[in-house]
């Protein structure tokens, strides 16, 4: 129904039988060695005690921009294996989260479209590293990649290690919107600073930023929160697209898209500037109801190959996982938060 902000071709819709088409132990130490040794210690000279190294003053980067490519090259030999073969059998290895879903979508449907709909292309060439200060985990670094060879943007890779045993892994994308500038952020060898989902000195906290940005794709401009953000091709892209789809099937029933803060889906970064690059997950679902006597429609080949039917006679159900990157300024800028770069991409089907 609808492919990063486009709609979907290869929809029938039909009514009375007429058919229209439309388009996540303890040491025992004997007595005699143990007088032996205190003996020994008595006698001996003072000995200055051990120092610990000093804690720094902030915790260093998680990675090295060495440590960093080796990583990335990790990962685009897992991702060229598994899209030699379209098989998310290995993925794992080296994606989770919301990758590792849209990945395995990706496949499923460059299977069902005979190629039409192939997998998004994902440079492992960075261009800028955003390191974070930290000694906990789960730990993440976003990764601004060069240009892809299909001259489609560049994207911003989300890579997560949630462990001190685990790999890191590619845990989300999104790509650069058109026209934005990202902001300036600290040498990789220093790291940034890694922000609480409450971080105070910002225009908004780095949880409500994503509440907030869901209510003004839920009322649009009715929401409260409108005018805390700039407008952005993404949000004017789900809208246009949900309208397109509202009027293919006006004939017989109803479409509708609902957004939800996905869980556990945060990262938060502090900028050179005093401001904050956040990277957070929604979840849309967008719901097609026949609500004429009679009717059903037809899937294309995109949702078919998700929905494993073609034919919908009571509904349909569409699951987007969708990222979403923005710059928060400082508190007491005077700006809004702006929207750097988006990802909206299908991950199931339901169709009966």
């Amino acid at each position: 129904m609808r492919t990063n902000g486009s709609t979907t071709p290869g929809r029938t819709v039909s009514v009375g039988g007429s058919r229209i088409t439309h388009r996540l132990a303890a040491l025992r130490v004997p007595a005699l060695a143990l007088a032996t040794g205190l003996m020994l210690v008595g006698c001996a000279p003072n000995l200055p005690a051990a120092r610990p190294d000093p804690v720094p003053a902030v915790p260093p980067p998680v990675l090295s921009v060495a440590q960093s490519t080796k990583v990335l090259g990790a990962i685009k030999t897992v991702l060229a294996a598994g899209d030699a073969n379209m098989s998310d059998l290995a993925l794992s290895t080296r994606l989770s989260g919301p990758a590792l879903a849209i990945r395995s979508a990706e496949y499923k449907l460059d299977l069902g479209t005979g190629g039409v709909r192939v997998p998004t292309m994902l440079p492992m060439t960075a261009q800028a590293l955003i390191t974070p200060q930290t000694t906990a985990w789960p730990r993440s670094e976003l990764v601004v990649t060069v240009q892809p060879d299909n001259l489609q943007s560049p994207r911003l890779l989300i890579l997560r290690q949630n462990g001190p045993r685990d790999q890191y892994k590619l845990w989300g994308w999104t790509r650069l919107l058109a026209g934005v500038k990202m902001p300036r952020t600290a040498d990789p060898a220093l790291g940034s600073p890694l922000l609480a989902p409450d971080a105070p000195g910002l225009v908004a906290t780095p949880q409500d930023v994503i509440a907030h940005y869901v209510d003004v794709l839920s009322h649009g401009t009715g929401s409260a929160y409108a005018n805390e953000f700039e407008p952005d091709e993404y949000r004017t892209g789900l809208a246009s697209s949900l309208a397109l789809l509202q009027q293919g099937l006006s004939q017989v029933g109803t479409v509708a898209d609902s957004y939800t803060v996905a869980p556990d889906q945060l990262v938060s970064m502090g900028t050179a500037t005093g401001g904050a690059l956040v990277v957070a997950g929604i979840t849309t679902v967008t719901t097609a109801t026949v609500t004429v006597a009679g009717a059903s429609f037809t899937l294309g080949a995109t949702e078919a190959a998700l929905a494993g039917a073609s034919d919908v006679k009571q509904s349909e159900t569409i699951t987007w996982s969708d990222m979403v990157a923005f710059y928060v300024p400082p508190s007491g800028s005077g700006q809004r938060v702006t929207v750097l770069a988006a990802e909206h991409q299908r991950v199931s089907v339901a169709a009966k």
